[in-house]
């Protein structure tokens, strides 16, 4: 059998969601694919690793199976489960709770999907499924390069989530965006990258990508890098947590839960877990987002005697104790600036931050306009990247890329690097996107000022500028784009002697051929 490449692989998997549709809406085909490629893979890989343990040490195959890296119990096995003829889905909901029971690492990730719900999935779909899962050998000698199963993951988030609509937004990013914030905030090796909205891990598995090509990237097969990240849906924390192992990205630490709420991450005193790059795209303008605020709303009675809840006044009740909301408590529509404020919290004292927020963020007043004046007063923000329209699923948008800089450079001390990129992008029918050419001249121009003594080629004012924050306070700290680069066309310049020329002769032109047509009548007597 020939090795199985990545057209091939993508085409296959892709087919699966095929038998799914008219079974379940579109929007959880993920769920149950990944969940399927995944126990298909590990099934090989361990049946792959059985063997080669056998060969190796001279063994038996019950001895060789208690050594292996990843352990398949054997409810779990592959050839077992292909012989369930009735309720396969119970049969698979044992076997993924099996692997669970036996690979700690995976708790709650398999099983946060059912498949023993018949009136969603028939025993005759769940049999075409594995049928269509068993055409193809998943082993690693059977594949065309070690990431084929990376790569196809990726490409079959980016397909769900084109499918799935506004929906995709939940847990796919980008790939244009997420690789121009990487290449903005260069993670280097032996450093910890954080996600506080890490979705199904996109974002960190292309810093771990960027650090592989650097020297010292990589020690023997493994990337020098250490990768965290929180999730607050259920179902995408999992999917993030398959995107690792499929990645061999084995040591990942995805938590579940509530970021704002209730970090996950933090050190044996219970303090914030500190990092040398964070990276996120959080959910846009998230609205009553503290929770203790919300499920506790004071209620009070109208003029009619029917309750009312009591709107919660943020700024009042929203009570930290990790101290992270120090510039200010931005208001109960707007997550934007909490999620911000985090990423600063868990920063090192010499590390950067990118962030995707929606446009809003860079001129609303209010608690916002607070927040942000005391952030560029403390000279944290680095850069604005203005971005075009309809890059992102959810929305359609412009939204900003906010570089944090805890220990800018002295050439950028209450300086702030602002490129207006809104024109950079490929139109596309639903999503418009960021190809390498947009990518390379954002990150061009962005470095351009960065660099303390930049040799390259000057960039144009109409696409980036260093702008002092004086000038910004003069804007009243508003970080609107176009109060600093002005992208409108000038004029031509008109000069007035060169026009009455130009006039006087158009006049003597005008005259000569008025004389030859009075000439031309005269003789045809007219």
């Amino acid at each position: 059998m020939p090795q199985l490449d990545l057209a091939t692989l993508e085409s296959w998997l892709w087919d699966s969601a095929n038998i799914l549709r008219g079974s379940i809406d579109s929007s959880d085909f993920k769920n149950y694919i990944f969940g399927l490629l995944f126990l298909k893979r590990a099934n090989d890989v361990f049946e792959e690793e059985v063997q080669a343990i056998m060969a190796r040490d001279g063994i038996t195959r019950a001895d060789a199976e208690t050594e292996t890296y990843f352990f398949i119990p054997a409810e779990a096995r592959w050839e077992e489960l292909k012989k369930v003829t009735e309720n396969i889905g119970i049969a698979l909901d044992k076997a993924f709770a099996a692997i669970e029971r036996d690979n700690t690492m995976l708790e709650g990730v398999l099983t946060a999907t059912k498949f023993g719900d018949k009136e969603r999935l028939s025993d005759d779909v769940l049999q075409r499924l594995l049928r269509h899962f068993n055409q193809y050998s998943l082993k690693n000698q059977d594949l065309y390069t070690p990431d084929l199963l990376g790569d196809a993951y990726e490409f079959l988030i980016k397909q769900f989530a084109d499918d799935s609509g506004k929906k995709g937004g939940e847990f796919y990013s980008p790939r244009g965006v997420v690789t121009t914030i990487v290449r903005l905030i260069k993670p280097q090796p032996k450093q910890r990258v954080y996600d506080p909205t890490c979705g199904s891990g996109g974002m960190l598995i292309e810093s771990a990508k960027y650090i592989a090509a650097l020297p010292g990237g990589k020690v023997g097969s493994n990337i020098n890098v250490s990768l965290y990240g929180q999730e607050k849906n259920i179902g995408t924390w999992a999917i993030g947590k398959l995107n690792m192992l499929l990645h061999s990205y084995m040591d990942a630490d995805l938590r579940k839960g509530d970021t704002l709420v209730n970090p996950q991450h933090k050190d044996n005193n219970g303090e914030l877990m500190l990092f040398d790059r964070v990276i996120a795209n959080p959910p846009f303008s998230q609205d009553a987002w503290w929770t203790p605020a919300e499920v506790s709303q004071e209620v009070k009675l109208d003029k009619d005697g029917k309750e009312k809840k009591i709107t919660p006044n943020y700024a009042k009740v929203v009570v930290d104790k990790l101290g992270r909301f120090q510039y200010g408590i931005p208001p109960r529509g707007y997550a934007d600036l909490a999620f911000l404020q985090h990423m600063i919290a868990v920063l090192k004292d010499d590390g950067k931050a990118g962030v995707v927020l929606p446009h809003g963020t860079l001129f609303r007043s209010g608690a916002e306009g607070t927040i942000r004046e005391k952030l560029l007063k403390a000279d944290l923000v680095e850069g604005i990247i203005g971005l075009p329209p309809a890059l992102f699923y959810n929305t359609g948008i412009p939204a900003s890329i906010w570089i944090i800089n805890k220990a800018k450079p002295k050439h950028l001390e209450n300086k702030v690097v602002i490129v207006d990129a809104s024109g950079e992008y490929k139109e596309g029918k639903n999503q418009n996107e960021l190809l390498e050419l947009h990518i390379n001249k954002i990150v061009a121009a962005y470095d351009h000022f960065v660099k303390e003594a930049a040799v390259d080629e000057p960039v144009s004012e109409k696409f980036a500028r260093l702008v002092d924050v004086s000038e910004i306070a003069g804007n009243d700290y508003n970080l609107n784009i176009s109060r600093y680069i002005d992208t409108s066309e000038r004029e031509a310049e008109i000069h007035l002697h060169h026009v009455k020329a130009e006039l006087e002769r158009l006049e003597e032109r005008e005259r000569e051929i008025d004389a030859k047509l009075a000439t031309m009548l005269n003789e045809l007597g007219i």
